[in-house]
């Protein structure tokens, strides 16, 4: 019997003449079917505790930390698997459209720092220190923001968090920023109050934190480093699922990458690890990270929106054949309209809605044989499989600019949404010509990032 990891993912470059193609029936070179094991993905929707690997690693050349997905974090209020998928949902859906708003053009482009994290909506967490001595702390990673921070002491209004919140008077190293500092100037939505440095971060669902600005040690694996630009939250409101602040992972000069800059050569990488396993991901950091054999696409940059990460996309494959949807569909215009962000906040992949519609339509033609389900939330595709072994399922598939192919894992397109054996196509249409790629069908495919180069690479390695 065929499982899931047989095909873990393929990446291969189609011959020349394929790569200019978009009208529909062009053949991909890869199996039309994989085989998705049902019942391991049900039994995925249990609740596994943390394995014995969650402490983070380094070598002399390489910062590693685990990444752990929101249901290890001891803090959890669901247990139910369908009241943490429609609750994932209304996340997911808060977050989509902060993204929209960021990347429109009525969007007052540079007024905030704005993490993005709607409600909590952060999917992947690390554990990094913060301080001299260095507190352990959950933080949220986000791709799309380009700011650190984490709750503070004097705390006069605090959400649930599962470590202590950080006290700076008890770090050796915090140094708060003035208002005169170049530091300062780098945060749009800076303030001034007894010459200190104040920072506010707002979010669309009324969530917020605010604070002072500071430079503070982040003990990373092993690795210390020194000076790194923190907003430190005395008043925050959200449902963040107990993790202390968020992790800056974008394109911006306030992030985690654009701070380390030269350190790191702008480069990192991360796996996230699939759903419902006990094992963890990873997040390296340097340019001994970035892996040989990868496939290599460029990085677009969008003026309207820098701190978040374009790719190029020419279409999309459904059971070894292109679906008949333009390549126009994915572009980033010169004003910044449309184009394809690669985001580890959202968790389901957005697509213009008429190519959605082809790519939903080709994928029911494939599957009808399937017997269907009521749609679940912001899914209009779904299936009955109570009582199925394995399925065979069409091989999903995107093109990416400038030849290679991303198949993915039957697991990362066809998710469970409750116990009893509802599976939904794991894609949804976009209310703008924005293109998201989510955590969902990035899971399991190690990514990485050459800031200085300006490439995006996938593969060869999964975790």
């Amino acid at each position: 019997m065929l499982i899931l990891h047989l095909i873990t993912f393929l990446l291969l470059s189609p011959p020349p003449s394929a790569l200019s193609a978009t009208s529909s029936g062009h053949a991909i070179p890869f199996p039309h079917y994989e085989h998705l094991n049902v019942k391991q993905s049900i039994a995925s929707t249990t609740l596994h505790p943390l394995s014995s690997d969650s402490d983070s690693k380094t070598n002399n050349t390489t910062v590693k930390l685990h990444l752990l997905h929101r249901d290890k974090l001891p803090y959890h209020r669901h247990k139910d698997h369908r009241r943490r998928f429609l609750a994932r949902m209304q996340r997911d859906s808060l977050r989509v459209a902060a993204v929209l708003s960021r990347t429109s053009v009525a969007a007052d482009i540079g007024a905030e720092v704005v993490s993005g994290m709607e409600q909590g909506s952060g999917e992947y967490f690390v554990r990094i220190g913060v301080g001299s001595p260095a507190r352990s702390q959950y933080m949220v990673i986000d791709s799309g923001s380009d700011i650190v921070w984490v709750q503070c002491q004097p705390c006069s209004q605090c959400y649930h968090q599962s470590d202590p919140v950080f006290d700076p008077a008890e770090s050796a190293s915090f140094s708060g920023v003035s208002c005169s500092s170049t530091v300062c100037d780098r945060v749009e939505n800076s303030g001034c109050h007894g010459g200190r440095c104040k920072y506010e971060v707002s979010y669309g669902d009324g969530s917020y934190t605010k604070g002072t600005l500071a430079l503070e040690t982040l003990t990373v694996g092993h690795t210390t480093v020194q000076n790194v630009a923190i907003g430190c939250g005395h008043m925050n409101r959200g449902m963040f699922v107990g993790a202390a602040g968020l992790l800056g992972l974008g394109g911006g000069s306030m992030s985690l990458v654009g701070q380390l800059g030269a350190q790191t050569g702008q480069a990192f990488s991360y796996c996230l690890v699939s759903r419902g396993t006990a094992s963890s991901g990873s997040l390296e950091f340097g340019r001994s990270v970035l892996p040989v054999g990868a496939a290599w696409v460029p990085l677009l940059q969008n003026l309207r929106a820098p701190s978040f990460y374009y790719i190029g996309l020419s279409g999309l494959g459904v059971g070894g054949t292109r679906v008949p949807v333009s390549e126009d569909a994915f572009k980033l215009s010169e004003s910044g309209d449309g184009g394809v962000v690669m985001d580890t906040g959202t968790a389901v992949t957005r697509l213009p809605s008429a190519a959605y519609a082809s790519f939903r339509d080709a994928f029911l033609a494939e599957t009808a044989n399937l017997p269907r389900a009521a749609a679940v939330s912001i899914f209009d595709t779904c299936y009955d499989l109570n009582g199925f072994v394995t399925v065979r399922v069409p091989t999903v598939s995107f093109f990416l600019s400038g030849g290679p192919i991303l198949t993915l894992p039957a697991r990362n397109f066809l998710i469970p949404v409750d116990e009893r054996g509802t599976f939904c196509f794991a894609f949804a249409p976009s209310p703008s010509d924005l293109s998201i790629i989510g955590n969902i069908q990035q899971e399991g495919i190690q990514i990485s990032f050459n800031g200085a180069n300006g490439y995006v690479g996938f593969g060869p390695n999964v975790c």
